[in-house]
């Protein structure tokens, strides 16, 4: 999930990432609808360095007080304000950037992104120098103090879905034959040097996870007997959880790639069963397809907790409804689950709705979808044409 609800500007790099209104407001709306753990968007750690204008922002050089940390603290505090908990997502891009936000990206090699994803080009990155990985390193555990500082509960590491650290940790992207090629110790050694750093500077207490792919569905990418092992290694290193995903922006994963995770209902359920009984103390999470009561139940003989995104944007009160008992499943949607860019903007654009005071629309009347559709293209033109100045940014502005 990615908001891309904070303060953007094409030119003045300084005043990009700062959370919003309209972000607070959003947050404030899921806290208010009993979720346990919140987990945040994209958190990316430098100017040039994003999956998207809009994406909140912690580079290294901002100070504990200001507009900025400001900003994130009340995020922190609305959110918690009945009490949930909230992480939040840090993020490197690594090849998965903009070529108009960064021309020269860094990865694990040189492997670069082809065609269009998502209607965005990327250039061709450069395999990262030991100072740039030390920079990374450094970003992160300079994003978890702040979060700490601000009033999180704690930091996931996005190590899924394609960007910096899934990049290093797939023999695809990462041709290296220094110490983070190779093996798969070696392939995950950035993702430990993140994670002795953390803890070496935030209290106990401070919650420190990871977000993976439990599987990446293309030839050479990570696998599942990978996911297991790595698994192991992160318990080694102390994290609190993993939450379990897949895929990447050349094979979204997002859809029911067998018959039996789509009688299962959620996406990477049954990778799960293969990864989590090894594990004693690290928690795991699945996230990707719960829409019932039922299937979360379900997917709780397995692991100790699941994640909903989609489904939390068309109703922020879901599990509060599901834990009083007055509903049993989500909203059914008329629009094809399986259809990862359409389900993405929708949400992207209901967010936008209720950052704006307003109610999301209701894609389970057709009459709606249909005026969501229109309404998407006009949008999708209007992006098209502001391609050189970039001044548009974010989803689909539903008046």
């Amino acid at each position: 999930m990615t908001e891309k609800l904070s303060s953007w500007h094409p030119q003045e790099m300084e005043i990009r990432g700062i959370p919003s209104p309209d972000i607070h407001n959003v947050y404030q709306k899921w806290g208010e609808g009993s979720l346990g753990h919140i987990l945040t968007g994209n958190i990316m750690l430098a100017y040039d360095q994003l999956e998207a204008p809009g994406n909140l922002i912690i580079p290294t050089d901002a100070p504990f007080d200001g507009p900025r940390f400001d900003a994130f603290a009340k995020l922190a505090t609305v959110a918690k304000a009945h009490g949930s908990l909230i992480t939040g997502q840090v993020t490197h891009p690594g090849r998965q950037v903009d070529r108009r936000i960064q021309p020269q990206p860094l990865s694990a090699s040189d492997v670069q992104l082809e065609g269009r994803v998502l209607g965005i080009e990327f250039a061709k990155p450069h395999p990262a120098s030991q100072e740039e990985l030390d920079e990374v390193i450094r970003s992160f555990t300079f994003a978890a103090s702040y979060l700490h500082q601000a009033g999180f509960d704690g930091i996931e590491l996005q190590g899924a879905h394609g960007y910096l650290l899934s990049q290093f940790l797939s023999r695809s992207t990462n041709l290296r034959t220094d110490d983070y090629g190779g093996s798969l110790r070696n392939r995950a050694r950035l993702i430990m040097d993140i994670a002795r750093s953390i803890r070496a500077n935030t209290p106990t207490g401070f919650i420190m996870g990871i977000k993976i792919n439990s599987v990446e569905f293309q030839s050479d990418g990570f696998t599942v007997d990978e996911a297991r092992e790595l698994c192991s290694m992160l318990e080694e290193a102390t994290f609190d959880f993993v939450e379990l995903s897949g895929g990447t922006y050349q094979s979204m994963a997002f859809k029911h790639e067998r018959e039996s995770t789509r009688k299962r209902e959620a996406f990477f359920l049954d990778f799960a069963d293969m990864i989590v009984p090894q594990l004693q103390k690290t928690k795991t999470y699945v996230t990707g397809g719960f829409k019932t009561l039922g299937g979360m139940l379900e997917a709780l003989k397995t692991v100790d907790g699941v994640g909903v995104g989609r489904a939390v944007c068309q109703e922020f009160g879901l599990a509060k409804d599901m834990l009083s008992g007055s509903i049993s499943a989500a909203v059914d949607q008329k629009v094809d689950r399986d259809d990862f860019a359409l389900t993405n903007i929708i949400a992207g654009s209901q967010m936008r709705q209720v950052g704006k005071g307003k109610e999301p629309i209701d894609m389970s009347k057709e009459e709606n979808v249909q005026a969501f559709l229109e309404a998407m293209h006009i949008w999708a033109r209007r992006m098209e044409e502001d391609t050189q100045t970039m001044r548009l940014y974010g989803y689909v502005d539903l008046d």
